[in-house]
């Protein structure tokens, strides 16, 4: 089989086993962060660290901290803040995979059709995991919970506890594709051997353009998604410092860990 026959596989498959993020951010999480409409608690080994509940009141260690109006304030945006990021973490590490498995999906479809066997078996594996990927870290809407977590690499944030799951799928997907191929030049044996293998290579290196102009277009918006987070990431984390200026109780207070503002000093 020539090998540029098999250019949209490879574009696919390295994708889905490698990184869908060219950018990175230095900052992790120190603490688990779990979310529901009334709190938002930061978690240290499991047990709740810090409880704010409706973005006003502030509980350590279970002990409620009585806070004057500017330390409300304070608190409050830091909260807000807190429920704004958590859920973009969610949405960009599960659009990170999404992004390598649609790649998979498209080769399949575009080899055997939509409707084939090996596409249909294929997408149903394809949304049983998009369901549990968000499932595992969005238990319902407002809902959400995030272990301690270095965003250096947003790839392991989700896709290593399912990587087995992952890794088979890429290999039942490789089978399905190869046996397509052949299919297809079986399917031509009426044209000269020549006209064949012209037509059925015209067909893949077609497949492995389009496939490759829509990758880079989502890869680019992942990786803007992922430069506006960290960037919103090092904004809490300067508001961090103030509430640990203000709020005396909260002297020790470091969800956010960082190597970002030092290096750009």
């Amino acid at each position: 089989m020539h090998l540029k026959f098999l250019t949209p596989i490879t574009l696919s498959l390295s994708l889905l086993c490698g990184s869908a993020f060219a950018e990175s951010c230095d900052i992790n999480f120190k603490y688990g962060v779990v979310i529901d409409p009334l709190h938002v608690r930061l978690l240290n080994k499991d047990t709740t660290y810090i409880q704010i509940t409706r973005d006003k009141q502030l509980f350590i260690s279970g002990r409620e901290i009585i806070l004057n109006n500017k330390q409300e304030k304070l608190l409050a945006s830091y909260s807000k803040a807190i429920r704004e990021q958590v859920p973009e973490i969610v949405s960009i590490a599960v659009d990170g995979v999404d992004v390598g498995l649609e790649a998979v999906n498209k080769v399949i479809s575009g080899l055997t059709g939509e409707n084939s066997n090996s596409h249909q078996k294929f997408q149903e594996r394809f949304t049983d995991m998009q369901w549990r990927l968000r499932e595992r870290f969005n238990h319902s809407d407002n809902n959400y919970f995030i272990a301690p977590q270095d965003f250096d690499d947003f790839d392991e944030i989700f896709s290593g506890e399912f990587e087995e799951e992952i890794e088979q799928i890429v290999s039942e997907s490789l089978g399905s594709i190869l046996m397509a191929v052949g299919e297809a030049i079986v399917n031509d044996a009426g044209d000269h051997n020549e006209n064949r293998d012209s037509n059925f290579s015209d067909k893949m290196e077609t497949l492995g353009k389009d496939l490759k102009v829509g990758l880079s277009t989502q890869t680019n918006a992942l990786d803007k998604k992922v430069k506006l987070f960290c960037e919103n990431l090092k904004q809490l984390n300067v508001l961090e410092e103030e509430i640990r200026s203000s709020i005396p109780n909260l002297n020790q207070l470091d969800l956010i860990e960082s190597n970002i503002m030092e290096n750009d000093m």
